[in-house]
């Protein structure tokens, strides 16, 4: 017998983009369940950016990507208030490094900015961020969550049954926020070749319980960030990588960096360094949406979980209640 049914809809783990996406359905009415293993994920070991403004800029991006990054922005304001996840507004900046070429990008992408030329700093206050614990904890409030593995899964009745660390599980339909992770036992092939198309890329970031800044640095190699009552110092990006020990040579070169874009002295710090994984598609922008009868996907966002996760979170729950997408270019099947 399964450990449980009668639940609409199973997501499968719990990062920002399965947690944003189960809170979703419930505000819709579905029931839902999370299924996972608990501990730390690549959601918690970020610094929480929602940033369209500074993200469009660092990597040169379309106007049409740049467009999309200030929907998933605004969808944070409605999200938030319902979910309770606190929203931080306040200015971003950053500093040196090929910064006019960053100014003249926002410019032309149609991002508020300030540029002082003489500082070498640029200033937005078009990008925000979360706290990722307290965000994590808000998004989970309302959501049955499992804490299991999911190992395996096979069509059951028109639904799914999921086999799990703490028994088997059936639902209607199923959600896979599996982030990183390699394609479960029992998925069809369609969905299995689609998995195998995300790259794992390892990010670091380190905890220092001082408070260095007030908002947002950014800077060639580093970015220092306020959270809590310290900061957080980040991060790397490293395809390939899904080792979750901190390697002290980059997080000593990060360090470094970020020193140098606060423009301050080293000194010594209290700092707990992290590691997490997380998934990136071949255009780097995220898988969401159906993939076959009752299964859909939300993976693969790259550096941009937190930006993305209310967006992902809409266009799966449409397709999930049989609509259609607002963001076809997210669809997974367009690299079929």
């Amino acid at each position: 017998m399964p450990l449980f049914n009668s639940q609409d809809i199973l997501v499968i783990g719990a990062g920002v983009l399965g947690l944003c996406t189960a809170a979703e359905l419930t505000r819709r009415g579905h029931g839902v369940t999370v299924v996972d293993p608990g501990g730390l994920n690549a959601s918690g070991v970020a610094a929480g950016m929602i940033a369209p403004a500074m993200e469009s800029a660092i990597d040169d991006l379309s106007p049409e990507h740049a467009a999309l990054l200030r929907r998933a922005r605004d969808a944070w304001a409605d999200f938030a208030e319902a979910t309770g996840v606190r929203l931080d507004r306040d200015l971003a900046e950053w500093r040196g490094g090929v910064v006019e070429v960053l100014a003249a990008r926002l410019a032309a992408l149609g991002f508020e900015h300030g540029f002082d030329r003489e500082a070498g700093r640029l200033t937005t206050h078009e990008d925000w961020k979360v706290e990722p614990e307290q965000a994590l904890a808000a998004l989970s409030r309302d959501v049955r969550v499992l804490e299991a593995r999911a190992t395996a899964l096979s069509s059951s009745g028109g639904g799914w049954r999921v086999e799990t660390t703490a028994g088997p599980v059936e639902a209607d339909q199923v959600v896979l926020a599996t982030g990183a992770s390699e394609a479960m036992a029992g998925l069809p092939e369609g969905a299995t070749r689609l998995l195998a198309l995300i790259t794992p890329i390892r990010g670091q970031i380190g905890m220092v319980n001082e408070r260095l800044t007030d908002h947002v640095v950014r800077g060639p190699g580093a970015y220092v960030a306020p959270m809590g009552e310290g900061c957080v110092i980040g991060a790397t990006m490293e395809p390939g990588e899904r080792s979750l020990t901190p390697d002290p040579d980059r997080c000593t070169q990060m360090l470094a960096a970020a020193w140098a874009v606060l423009g301050q002295t080293q000194r010594p710090l209290q700092i707990e360094w992290r590691a997490g994984v997380r998934g990136a598609t071949p255009d780097g922008l995220p898988m969401a949406g159906t993939v076959g009868q009752g299964l859909h996907l939300a993976l693969g966002p790259r550096r941009n979980g937190w930006l993305l996760g209310p967006l992902v979170a809409g266009v799966v729950a449409d397709e999930v209640e049989g609509r259609s997408s607002k963001e076809p270019t997210l669809a997974p099947r367009r690299f079929i």
